[in-house]
């Protein structure tokens, strides 16, 4: 049975959470994570390179000399690669698709392995409620209490919650705010800890077990 401990907005315990298993105790398969990692940062990438061959380049309407009697090279045209302001022989496409496509079996596999990492090494952080009426003060006295030290965080957010809790949290420079319906392996690999309300457990458990 996977238990974590449940605070209140003062950072006082006030029960053990119980977690589905499903969920918050996935074994980890680091490879399957690298996998899906490496996928979905090549998704978000962007080909803003973009360079013009011979045919796109301005120029080169005429021949630059005569064929013979220069003593020269021949040429037929300034709009070729070896000239200079020329084409650029296979060069960079605005075009090119990275995209790598992830089964929503696994992307949601390797989100519960991630879940998972976060409960073994005790970087989860569950409140009962998000209730600070909109000030940041009380949030940062809080982090005081939980995080030894305050590092990268993602909070999760559901609707219920997401109003006030933004309020209160936008200001924290650590702390990233994200909807639970939204959490993704790149999000929890990229913050050390996971603040994350009771409501926020019972909508990723939810979320990661339909079929």
């Amino acid at each position: 049975m996977t238990k974590v401990a449940m605070y209140n907005s003062k950072g006082e315990a006030v029960k053990d959470l119980e977690l589905s298993e499903a969920v918050f105790a996935t074994p980890i398969n680091k490879e399957t994570v690298h996998q899906v990692f490496v996928a979905m940062r090549a998704n978000a990438r962007q080909p803003w390179a973009d360079t013009k061959d011979r045919s796109e380049v301005s120029g080169g309407g005429r021949k630059p000399w005569k064929q013979k009697g220069t003593g020269r090279a021949r040429h037929g045209s300034n709009r070729s690669p070896i000239w200079s302001g020329g084409g650029i022989t296979f060069g960079p496409l605005s075009d090119r698709n990275y995209k790598q496509k992830i089964n929503k079996k696994v992307r949601n596999l390797v989100t519960r392995m991630c879940l998972s990492d976060k409960v073994l090494d005790n970087k989860m952080l569950v409140l009962d409620k998000f209730d600070f009426e909109g000030k940041t003060k009380d949030m940062v006295t809080l982090s005081k209490k939980l995080f030894k030290e305050v590092r990268k965080t993602l909070v999760v957010l559901t609707d219920v919650n997401a109003q006030e809790a933004i309020k209160s949290l936008r200001n924290i420079k650590a702390f990233d705010i994200v909807r639970a319906e939204d959490v993704n392996v790149l999000d929890l690999l990229q913050h050390q800890y996971l603040l994350i309300s009771e409501d926020g457990v019972k909508f990723l458990e939810n979320r990661l077990t339909k079929k």
